[in-house]
């Protein structure tokens, strides 16, 4: 299906880098108001770099990757990878299914294994989710303050051009 010069539904949007040429379009432009939006779209793009932030003893992981993301420019990227382990952990998750969306938070003291991070910067924003696991749970949630790392965290980033916009990707309201 078509949509304007967006392509759907099993097709791809082209992004600059890709060989598109004029059918480049930013996901945040893909629809006019009032238009209806299909249950999926997708896109396509390159990685113009791959950056690693490494977390030390202590350092409040929600800080210490948006530290990364600042120092290093990053305006659209996916989190790639994600390990380590923590002292502490702050995360959140919904907790109903009708909107308005609402989040039970939870915390609580290590020892944590964090065996997943995913997610994205959208518009220099860090949107994190965090799988951690110790000897009896495993908790995943969004990241929140306070999590905090133990021997280190090591979170990959596969960091778009500018090229790339997101900033509707985690919009709830675009429905």
């Amino acid at each position: 299906m078509r949509v304007g010069r967006l392509v759907l539904a099993g097709t791809l949007l082209g992004l600059a880098g890709c060989g598109a040429g004029a059918r480049t379009r930013r996901l945040v432009d893909a629809f006019r108001p009032g238009e209806a939006v299909p249950p999926t779209v997708t896109f396509t793009s390159s990685f113009k770099r791959i950056v690693i932030a490494r977390l030390k003893y202590q350092t409040d992981v929600l800080d210490g990757l948006n530290e990364a993301i600042r120092r290093e420019g990053i305006r659209s990227a996916v989190i790639l990878s994600g390990i380590g382990s923590l002292v502490s952990y702050h995360l959140h998750s919904v907790s109903n299914t009708t909107f308005p969306s609402q989040n039970v938070f939870y915390k609580g003291e290590g020892p944590w294994d964090l065996t997943a991070a995913n997610g994205y910067v959208i518009d220099g924003r860090l949107h994190c989710h965090l799988t951690i696991t110790n000897e009896k749970n495993a908790l995943a949630g969004h990241l929140e303050p306070g999590t905090r790392a133990f021997t280190f965290v090591i979170v990959t980033f596969g960091v778009f051009g500018d090229e790339v916009d997101l900033s509707r990707l985690d919009d709830k309201e675009w429905r």
